[in-house]
């Protein structure tokens, strides 16, 4: 049987597109397009990131959150 698939987008780093080095915690505002409407980290395979920035994000949202500046949920 064959199926009729679309293949897939391959999606793009946005941050390598940047050329961002460091993602800096106190960047809410960059943070927030990785954070979903719940509060939640929008996977890699959704937002397209690549690994290295992807653990970068991670670290930035959780660093973030214990310093108050984001969110750990949205009721």
């Amino acid at each position: 049987m064959a199926f009729n698939r679309r293949p897939r987008r391959v999606k793009k780093c946005k941050l390598c597109s940047m050329k961002v080095e460091y993602i800096d915690y106190k960047n809410t505002d960059l943070l927030k397009d990785f954070i979903s409407e719940k509060g939640k980290i929008i996977p890699k395979r959704l937002n397209g990131n690549c690994s290295k920035h992807q653990r970068m994000v991670k670290v930035a949202i959780k660093r973030a959150r214990q310093m108050a500046l984001l969110p750990f949920v949205s009721e």
